[in-house]
Formats: structure tokens, C-alpha cells, sequence
């Protein structure tokens, strides 16, 4: 989550275990279910995804959008999370410094800025 002017807007985001790629990152002001099936929708669209393993935390919302996508899912909290969760907490960290640094910025600058910094980040790593 990063705090936007007065408002709150919460990541999502798709990394690939293997490659530490960012797949798919959104921003949305609300976290639920139906911004979930969206943001499963435009990752099924962009990748192929449909064999994959998702390891989640225990948001009720991502694992009820996952069993209605059909996609295989694993609440893990440790393991191979883990690789994932560094991923996240760097975003969080460039998002962080990010909303320090523009917080007049509007909600389209900080989803522009985060395709940017994914598309960054997958040519780093």
C-alpha cells in the first residue's frame, strides 16, 4: 500500500519464482475481489499462466479469485515465497521513496511510475 495525498492505493503484482520478473503490477484504491479477477484476467492475457503455481499470503479475496480463474494455488508462508517477498519489498521500498518525494503526484503518475519501474527491473535482473 502506498499513501497517495489523502488516500491509500494497494500493489498488485505477479512475479515469476525463477526469474524475479515482475509479470504484471497494477495500482488500485481499493483491495478486493473483483480488482483481484481483473488483474487475473490482464495477467492470463499477457502470459501464459494457465500451468502456473501461485504462492499467496492469506488474503481471502486472492485465493477466492485464483480457484474462480482455476489456476493452482499454495498459501505459503515461508519457502518459496521468500524470493517473491524481496521482489516486494523492493517495490515497496521504490514506492515508498517515490510517494516521499511526489505526494501531490495523481493516481495515473503512480501507475505510469510503476509500469516504468517494472519494466526497469526486468531488464536489471
Amino acid at each position: 500500500m502506498i499513501h497517495l495525498n489523502d488516500e491509500r492505493f494497494w500493489h498488485y503484482a505477479a512475479v515469476h519464482l525463477a526469474t524475479n520478473r515482475l509479470l504484471h503490477v497494477n495500482l488500485s484504491p481499493t483491495r478486493n475481489q473483483a480488482i483481484t479477477d481483473m488483474f487475473l484476467a490482464e495477467l492470463r492475457e499477457k502470459h501464459l499462466v494457465d500451468d502456473a503455481l501461485f504462492f499467496v499470503d492469506s488474503a481471502p479475496w486472492l485465493q477466492v479469485a485464483l480457484h474462480r480463474h482455476n489456476f493452482r494455488f499454495r498459501y505459503e508462508k515461508h519457502g518459496n515465497r521468500n524470493s517473491v517477498e524481496r521482489v516486494f519489498r523492493e517495490l515497496k521500498r521504490r514506492t515508498s521513496q517515490f510517494s516521499n518525494c511526489f505526494s501531490h503526484a495523481e493516481a495515473e503518475t503512480v501507475e505510469n511510475w510503476l509500469q516504468a519501474f517494472a519494466f526497469t527491473w526486468n531488464q536489471l535482473i
